[in-house]
């Protein structure tokens, strides 16, 4: 009747070695995978949906990964293509709060906590061809050849987009450290 039989025991030994490799996937990539998210959409409750959802679809389709070493950049483009179906759908959820707060662990001081709400907020004011590549590499810790593949852009204009996205932040940082040290006088 089909082609390829296999015997009860080999396909129970199959499906162990995919639940496996899985979980060795979830277990290395989770916490990057949520910053990322985290990053990508500012909602840790919309975050933790496109990582399910990202792991959701890597699970179906967990065959396709022949390669090991590409199971970040696989990751990373599943998670983009998923925030992206976010949108196709348009379930805007809309709040009068703004969300920039993610818990960390650490305890930092006060002037921490408020350069690094500084930064965060001028790098969301980036446009999205500057701030995936910079997210992506500073966030990630992705090589400019796993973003050039996770963006399919030439690695060149991705090392273009990170310079300017870093001259573009470093402009925006001094402007306001301009104003700030304006207004404390």
């Amino acid at each position: 009747m089909f082609g390829n039989k296999k015997s009860h025991g080999q396909v129970l030994i199959d499906m162990a070695q995919k639940q496996q490799r899985y979980e060795a996937l979830v277990h290395v990539y989770h916490k990057e995978l949520y910053r990322f998210a985290y990053w990508l959409c500012h909602d840790p409750h919309i975050a933790d949906d496109l990582v399910q959802e990202t792991f959701l679809r890597a699970w179906r389709s967990l065959d396709a990964l022949l390669d090991q070493k590409a199971a970040k950049s696989w990751l990373l483009t599943i998670l983009r293509r998923e925030n992206a179906r976010r949108f196709e759908r348009k379930q805007f959820d809309y709040s009068d709060v703004e969300q920039n707060d993610l818990v960390d662990q650490q305890c930092h001081s006060l002037d921490d906590e408020m350069e690094q709400t500084v930064i965060q907020r001028q790098i969301a004011q980036l446009s999205a061809e500057y701030k995936e590549p910079l997210l992506l590499q500073v966030v990630m810790g992705c090589s400019g050849e796993e973003i050039a593949q996770i963006l399919d852009l030439n690695k060149n204009t991705v090392m273009t987009r990170l310079y300017r996205a870093r001259n573009q932040l470093k402009e925006a940082l001094s402007r306001n450290d301009g104003q700030l040290k304006g207004a404390s006088k």
